[in-house]
């Protein structure tokens, strides 16, 4: 091929990533490429300026990170408001080092993960038999691979309801009554099993809610919906219900984690991105946004065989 066009072997090499997650970012429509008899195709120059301008986004300098080895690491799952502020200071520290995420929710990370797609996957899944959080889904769905867990923080999940909503809506029952328009998270996503699974405790058909159908893909979205006056509730975290100054029901503090290979926890990213977490400087910036726990960020709680 052209030294000016690369395929997706040849993109893989430059950028130093599994050829599998090349794939994974032209489906999240985050790389410049173009498909030209059946192939995927990527003119070098463009890819050079792809990666100059995440330097720049992400370290305000262009000179900053050149010449050093790149390290590229895809990451796939949750969404957290947070999750943005935390990658973005990683990268305005370290401008050589670059984490795409996909909001594909929990358990479509997972898979990303199976398929080797993903680098990363934030994770929230909570399982009703055990109490516990993550540990049986990886177990069913990731089994024979070396997986490391590592907790990130605490926060609350909770309904996100309309003024007008909120003397009607006091728990999760309540979304069943007349009038009472939801908007929805995408299905794989943890809010939406955990939604499912209270409703199920609570002896609760989903086809009985209005606007169960609607999905969103992030809590930032799940906030503007009832905030337009499109959806009346929706679960979220309470740091989207103060972004748009909603009153907020609390359910569940749960925990948010970074699921990936043993191998690639010690990848500079990861361990950029877990002292970033571990700074007082940053925890400090976002706690205005909501009651996040920090107390045991970067522990390892779960590590496979």
């Amino acid at each position: 091929m052209s030294d000016q066009l690369m395929n997706t072997k040849e993109v893989a090499e430059y950028l130093g990533i599994h050829e599998k997650q090349v794939y994974a970012l032209i489906k999240a429509k985050g790389i410049p490429c173009t498909r030209a008899t059946g192939k995927w195709i990527f003119p070098k120059h463009l890819i050079d300026a792809w990666i100059e301008k995440e330097a720049r986004e992400n370290a305000g300098d262009l000179d900053r990170g050149m010449g050093v080895e790149r390290d590229v690491l895809l990451s796939a799952g949750s969404n957290d408001p947070i999750l943005d502020v935390l990658l973005s200071r990683m990268g305005q520290e370290h401008p050589e080092l670059h984490v795409f995420h996909n909001n594909t929710g929990s358990l479509g990370g997972l898979a990303m993960l199976k398929e080797d797609l993903a680098d990363i996957v934030w994770c929230h899944l909570y399982d009703t038999e055990t109490g516990d959080y993550n540990i049986p889904y990886i177990k069913e769905q990731l089994p024979g691979k070396k997986i490391a867990m590592v907790h990130l923080f605490y926060r609350e999940l909770g309904l996100i309801i309309s003024r007008d909503s909120a003397p009607k809506v006091k728990g999760i029952a309540d979304l069943s009554n007349k009038g009472i328009r939801l908007i929805n998270r995408q299905p794989g996503a943890g809010t939406r099993i955990f939604l499912d699974q209270q409703l199920n405790a609570a002896g609760i058909d989903s086809g009985a809610i209005e606007g169960y159908e609607n999905e969103v893909n992030t809590h930032m979205e799940v906030g503007l919906a009832v905030m337009s006056g499109t959806a009346d509730a929706g679960l979220g975290t309470v740091s989207a219900a103060r972004m748009f100054n909603l009153p907020f029901v609390p359910l569940i503090k749960e925990s948010f984690d970074m699921v990936l290979l043993q191998e690639t926890f010690f990848k500079p990213a990861i361990q950029a991105f877990i002292d970033t977490v571990n700074s007082e400087e940053t925890r400090d910036s976002v706690m205005v946004l909501g009651n996040y726990d920090f107390s045991e960020s970067g522990k390892i709680i779960y590590s496979s065989k």
